[in-house]
């Protein structure tokens, strides 16, 4: 009985779970001021991302310095992005280009896609006046991908 419960209790592994920032990091978008160019709080944004099949609502956030988004993990080469300032206000639209690269991370985290030379292109201006990139390659959530400038 003590060798059946020793067992059952060692089964699970550290592979079960994915954590630590293993699985497929999301871009990190940061606001800049088109005035001065230097970074800018937004009182709320408003995210929403088409992942192939429509446009998925990623919600509302207000007094907000920069947002994660996650980008597709299908083969497409570019996800697009739809920014709002104000809930009747007009969306900015951004297409996002890219290429992968896909790393087997554990039975429990699976496949781990980085994202390598991104370009954005502004496809629809207001509110988002202007596009700055920032690092090119996305392996972790630390630095900024895309300035968007207001």
């Amino acid at each position: 009985m003590t060798c059946f419960l020793t067992m059952l209790w060692s089964c699970g592994g550290d592979d079960d779970i994915c954590e630590s920032g293993e699985g497929t990091p999301r871009m990190k978008v940061a606001f800049k001021s088109m005035e001065s160019g230097k970074a800018r709080t937004l009182d709320s944004l408003n995210v929403a991302v088409d992942y192939g099949s429509g446009k998925v609502d990623l919600g509302w956030q207000t007094k907000i310095e920069s947002r994660l988004i996650p980008l597709r993990v299908d083969d497409s080469p570019y996800t697009d992005v739809y920014f709002k300032v104000s809930a009747k206000g007009a969306e900015s639209k951004v297409r996002v280009k890219y290429t992968t690269q896909s790393t087997y991370v554990s039975p429990g985290c699976g496949i781990k896609k980085a994202y390598e030379n991104l370009t954005s292109e502004l496809i629809t201006p207001n509110p988002v006046q202007k596009l700055e990139a920032g690092q090119n390659q996305i392996e972790n959530e630390d630095k900024t991908n895309l300035y968007l400038l207001f």
